[in-house]
């Protein structure tokens, strides 16, 4: 087995479940009279529910009861897990897959670190769930990024040690979570907002075949 480890986040990075919490949230927004913008979803990244949901209310100047808060909550949830319900592996992002067969070919342990309590459900989904010797989401940490919890727990289920690890992500605080668990970062997405990983590509399709050759031999 290959001596350099590789951790992906899911949300992302290996399938856009973004769009799903997007609708879902403006959904909930609209339904309180709320307007519920692009931007505004930007500062939910990342962010709780709970302290989602306050933030919308904030937005809109609008206070309910507990009971409709907790309401709200489980039903923004339900109608999200309705959306991923439907996802199938059209819904990879691309060249995904090619980048997970050059990792197992070259006997690279391969984990996934993620916030996402659904990670599971969603990587059977789109029929990826044999790519990874381990799993590590929402249901196992807890702490959020930028705590490196999920990162250096995903290490130690692949016998890989932190400083031998590679972490793709697409969010800062993951990015930040990467470098405190001192391992190598590669942030997928833009260059401005991600510029505290070690490298950036805007896809998975700018990451050359000789870049992934060269992470693994390292």
């Amino acid at each position: 087995m290959n001596t350099t480890g590789f951790i992906f986040d899911l949300d992302g990075v290996i399938v856009d479940t973004a769009k799903y919490h997007f609708l879902a949230w403006k959904n909930l927004a609209n339904s309180l009279g709320i307007d519920f913008s692009n931007e505004q979803n930007e500062q939910l990244k990342g962010v709780s529910r709970i302290r989602s949901l306050e933030k919308i209310l904030s937005w809109g100047n609008k206070t309910i009861s507990q009971e409709k808060f907790d309401s709200l909550l489980h039903e923004k949830n339900e109608e999200y897990l309705r959306y991923i319900e439907n996802m199938d592996e059209s819904e990879i992002l691309p060249d995904v897959p090619r980048v997970l067969n050059l990792l197992l070919n070259g006997n690279s342990p391969i984990a996934l670190g993620s916030a996402s309590k659904n990670a599971r459900a969603i990587l059977k989904k789109v029929n990826l769930i044999d790519k990874f010797d381990a799993i590590v989401d929402g249901n196992d940490v807890t702490k959020a990024k930028p705590d490196p919890e999920v990162f250096t727990n995903a290490a130690e289920k692949i016998k890989i040690m932190p400083n031998q690890c590679v972490v793709f992500e697409d969010s800062v605080a993951g990015i930040q979570a990467a470098k405190k668990a001192n391992m190598l970062a590669i942030g997928i997405g833009e260059s401005n907002i991600l510029y505290e990983a070690d490298y950036v590509f805007k896809s998975f399709e700018e990451i050359s075949s000789d870049f992934i050759n060269k992470l693994m031999s390292n």
